[in-house]
């Protein structure tokens, strides 16, 4: 089991451990990307948009508050644009938005 661990740790970067040292540089990476991370939910929360341009199919689910089913279906039916690389689903924020817009009752 340790090997498993420690070859994933060569190939992904290094898996931190209670005795790792860390340096000033490793204390700056980590500072910058929790400013970057505090500052993306702050403009999440007083906007209401995903600080991103690119959403996953979890995170358009939540965001419309609908079933996988139905997401599918906004896919299948051509309604809601999408870019798949691999394994993932990707949905551009402005293709919701003007989705949504289209599709306004009066």
């Amino acid at each position: 089991m340790e090997k498993g661990i420690n070859e994933r740790s060569r190939s992904h970067g290094a898996v931190p451990t209670r005795n790792q040292i860390l340096t000033l540089g490793d204390l700056e990476d980590f500072k910058n990307d929790l400013i970057q991370d505090v500052k993306r939910i702050i403009k999440e929360c007083t906007t209401g948009q995903p600080g991103k341009r690119w959403l996953k199919s979890a995170e358009v689910k939540k965001l419309l508050g609908i079933s996988h089913g139905f997401l599918q279906s906004l896919r299948d039916s051509k309604v809601l644009p999408f870019t798949k690389i691999g394994g993932s689903i990707y949905y551009d924020y402005d293709d919701i938005t003007f989705m949504m817009s289209v599709h306004k009752s009066l």
